[in-house]
């Protein structure tokens, strides 16, 4: 074979390498991610957990159906906030308390709470206090701020500075890091009662 042969040859190779690459979605995570998707997944699908590398995504297609949906359905946490944003009054009933909805589902998050929905929403019986159902006589139960194991509750959460304290008690390792600085005091600006008493980090 010749040296221009040899030279087109490589040509050749080199672009069925190249073409096979792109076709494999290149070194883009996101395509490699949306080829891995099941088959019904096709562009146009709206994103939810079955196919959650899709683009496109309108909150009000799931905030028009009633109780139709849970958190289990969406993609991210932030997805699940745009849908409670589309239509405060919850009908899916996916606030988690303090208006952020499904604060367990992964990144992206969106926990700027929908302050209508903190409003509106009634306290049931067997809900724990909160700044949403902040009744004093109200029972406290510190494992419900703990349940998710993740940064998913804020100071702004709690009725009072001695519940985010019984929390950081019950659960040292702060995961929802309610104690910043470390001093072991949980959100000292929130309001009485107050339990200033240290916990050891």
């Amino acid at each position: 074979m010749t040296r221009w042969g040899v030279l087109v040859l490589g040509v050749a190779v080199l672009a069925v390498a190249v073409v096979a690459f792109v076709a494999r979605g290149g070194s883009d995570p996101a395509a490699k991610a949306r080829k891995s998707d099941p088959a019904w997944c096709t562009p146009g699908t709206q994103r939810s957990a079955l196919c959650p590398h899709g683009k496109e995504f309108d909150p009000k297609e799931y905030a028009t159906h009633g109780d139709a949906f849970e958190c289990v359905n969406f993609a991210s946490q932030a997805d699940a906030q745009a849908v409670l944003r589309a239509d405060p009054e919850d009908p899916n009933r996916l606030d988690d308390g303090g208006g952020v909805a499904c604060r367990g589902l992964p990144e992206p998050r969106d926990t700027t709470p929908v302050a209508v929905t903190a409003q509106q929403g009634g306290c049931g019986p067997g809900d724990t206090r909160s700044a949403r159902c902040p009744q004093p006589e109200r029972p406290f139960d510190a494992r419900y701020f703990l349940r998710f194991g993740t940064d998913a509750y804020d100071c702004r959460d709690f009725a009072s500075q001695a519940d985010a304290q019984a929390v950081l008690r019950f659960g040292p390792a702060d995961p929802n890091h309610l104690d910043d600085d470390r001093n072991g005091i949980a959100c000292p600006d929130l309001p009485a009662p107050k339990d200033v008493k240290p916990v050891r980090r």
